[in-house]
């Protein structure tokens, strides 16, 4: 039976695998977004942290003559303002002057913070990319092998730094934008690295030398290692420039209460919803009765 191997299943001693996808899944983590807490199945826009969690369901537009609030289910569909205008599906909303000042800092809040969550959401992929360059250096001995797998790494990182560039980076958030990321650009270069150092461990418990099991479960402990002096600092700072978002969501929260005008409901108007902690589908949205 070769060498630290499951009886009875071709399959690698289990400590390695888990050793050696460890790094990986930490890098896809932080290339999909965790830093900015952004789950995967989430709708829109969401900021969270262990103090707050806030989230949109609407595409959000910036543009010099406004901001546009859209989105296909629910109502409003349509939100647009601009220097204290307000139209609600194509009709223009009668406000007094307090609302046309919260409606001006409404829209200059939305107007810095997405600059600030596009330059987040572009560190948080080269955090990720760079970890998973240095899984490659660790498990591609050929050449060939390592010059390939750099070469599609570099392409995927700069299909992924562009897609945030011409979203966030011009004012433009789709829903699903962030799961689109993942799936296609980071999940592909996770999906590739994953096959190579499987292969790897499979091959090593299949050769039965145990010295080859154990060299590579010593570089993946490296490599372990080397992965969390890289990203750890990275991360608690872009994880702290991440909550510093959140009074600024908490301001924008602030300003939607304090809204006089109302919805053809009786509502008050809610583009950002503070989510509640475990992160489940309700929220905190109040109900027009209780404000």
């Amino acid at each position: 039976m070769p060498a630290r191997m499951d009886r009875g299943k071709l399959l690698p001693y289990p400590s390695t695998l888990e050793t050696t996808m460890r790094p990986l899944i930490l890098a896809f983590a932080l290339a999909a977004g965790a830093a900015l807490g952004v789950p995967a199945q989430a709708h829109g826009l969401h900021v969270n942290d262990q103090k707050c969690s806030f989230g949109t369901d609407y595409d959000v537009l910036v543009k010099p003559d406004g901001i546009t609030f859209e989105r296909q289910d629910g109502a409003p569909q349509n939100v647009f303002m601009h220097d204290g205008a307000l139209r609600i599906d194509g009709r223009d909303v009668a406000v007094s002057a307090g609302d046309a000042r919260r409606l001006r800092e409404y829209e200059s809040q939305v107007r810095s913070l997405l600059p600030e969550v596009a330059s987040i959401a572009r560190e948080g992929v080269d955090i990720g990319f760079d970890a998973l360059a240095t899984v490659v250096a660790s498990f591609a001995d050929d050449p060939a092998e390592r010059s390939r797998l750099v070469a599609e790494l570099n392409q995927q990182h700069r299909q992924a730094l562009a897609e945030v560039d011409n979203g966030l980076g011009h004012g433009v958030w789709r829903q699903h934008s962030m799961q689109d990321l993942m799936e296609n650009q980071v999940g592909g270069a996770v999906s590739t690295l994953v096959g190579t150092v499987t292969a790897k461990a499979v091959k090593a418990a299949l050769s039965g030398d145990e010295s080859q099991v154990a060299a590579l479960e010593a570089r993946a402990d490296s490599l372990d290692k080397s992965i969390d002096q890289q990203v750890d600092a990275r991360a608690d700072k872009l994880g702290e420039r991440a909550e510093a978002l959140c009074p600024r969501m908490q301001r924008l929260d602030e300003l939607q209460q304090a809204f006089e005008f109302r919805l053809k409901d009786g509502a008050r108007l809610a583009l950002v919803d503070h989510q509640i902690e475990d992160h489940q589908e309700a929220s905190a949205k109040t109900k027009p009765e209780d404000r």
